[in-house]
């Protein structure tokens, strides 16, 4: 297995060493400096024991979770058309949305293995992994302000955005956010190492992470700072601008739809927040920290480190919450989900037969989520 090696120069994580000092044994060509290394062991023995935990929970419930979302899509629009139309807007977000999750998902095993053991899949699979992971945790994230953005024109300016709204134009979005995401995670095949730690990090398992030969500092911070921006800043500032502008149009609408656009609106926008912003949080802090601009030692880097382990798988879950929020909160998902779920049990006669349902269905909502029926604030969220 290749690996990289730390240098003395690498042990930049230090405190005042006091009255021991002279005691100290320091790395061979570190610099003496009155300081001592701040112990990582028990983050690391944290980790250890709470991430493979948490990243297994969250690939088995988004797996689950999105598959079934690609089928209700599929199964749906073959009953509509028999397979022979494209996929309407909102279904081409979902679509993308629910892939990007899929392999962000499946990244987690590998770095589960990882944490509870260290890297076995050697240098290459590090480097894709990695680059999985950005790839798709960015997309994502990008693809829900897509639905937001959508959401935007088809409840605001239902009339005057139709010809905006529709399959191609989608598309092209969804290959543009592709692309970009595509180009952000070339840094991770680029940078990504096996790494045998530094004895001061307390543990000598090998693990897959950036490394940087020079500038490690400056390089850190800039993408940490880029992640915020592009992976949480951004899409939120869509989302909020979009959502805010949906209350107010449905301010005129009547009380039983204003209540259940409302409700969802507040929990796409909160979960998101509440997934998202600690994580970031925490991500700036250490940023502000690198940069000398926040200083308090090494107890409180031990708390931001910990927090940025837990926070992670927090931002993470995510993956597994989107299909409840832009599927199973949605009543003509529901009721297709319902559908293929008695299909698969052989009992699709029950509950007043399929071929009422299906056209009762198609009277009351149109298509899935087609463009012509989407200018109203119904859609196939709600």
């Amino acid at each position: 297995m290749d690996e990289v090696t730390p240098t003395p120069d690498d042990y930049t994580y230090w405190q005042d060493y006091g009255e021991d000092y002279d005691n100290y044994t320091f790395p061979d060509g570190a610099s003496k400096v009155r300081a001592k290394p701040c112990t990582r062991e028990d983050i690391y023995s944290f980790a250890q024991t709470y991430s493979p935990v948490v990243y297994s929970l969250v690939f088995v419930l988004a797996v689950v979770g999105n598959v079934l979302v690609l089928c209700v899509i599929r199964r749906y629009r073959n009953s509509q058309c028999g397979g022979a139309c494209a996929f309407s807007l909102t279904d081409t977000f979902l679509l993308h949305l629910a892939i990007s999750d899929l392999l962000l998902a499946f990244t987690l095993p590998l770095f589960a293995v990882q944490w509870a053991h260290e890297w076995v899949f050697g240098v290459a699979v590090c480097k894709l992994s990695g680059a999985l992971f950005s790839l798709n945790r960015y997309s994502g994230i990008l693809f829900l302000a897509c639905i937001s953005f959508d959401r935007y024109l088809a409840i605001v300016h239902a009339v005057s955005s139709s010809w905006k709204r529709n399959t191609c134009h989608a598309q092209i979005a969804c290959a543009v956010i592709w692309v970009c995401c595509l180009g952000l995670s070339v840094v991770d095949i680029t940078f990504k190492q096996v790494v045998k730690p530094n004895p001061i990090d307390g543990h000598s398992a090998h693990m897959c992470q950036m490394w940087f030969t020079d500038n490690s500092t400056q390089w850190l911070v800039g993408l940490q700072l880029i992640s915020v921006v592009l992976g949480f800043v951004l899409p939120l500032l869509i989302m909020l601008y979009c959502y805010i502008r949906i209350f107010r149009s449905l301010c005129n609408a009547t009380r039983r739809q204003k209540r259940k656009s409302l409700r969802l609106i507040i929990s796409l926008v909160s979960v998101f927040v509440i997934c998202w912003a600690p994580f970031n949080g925490f991500q700036l802090v250490d940023s502000l920290e690198k940069l000398d601009l926040v200083t308090g030692g090494c107890q409180f880097g031990r708390v931001v480190d910990i927090s940025r382990v837990v926070t992670e798988s927090l931002g993470l879950s995510h993956c597994a919450l989107n299909p409840v929020l832009y599927g199973f909160v949605g009543v003509k998902f529901r009721r297709e989900l319902v559908r293929m779920c008695k299909g698969l049990l052989g009992q699709r006669g029950l509950l007043g037969g399929e071929g009422w349902s299906r056209r009762r269905l198609r009277r009351t909502t149109g298509s899935f989520s087609s463009a012509e029926s989407e200018n109203t604030s119904y859609s196939v969220m709600v």
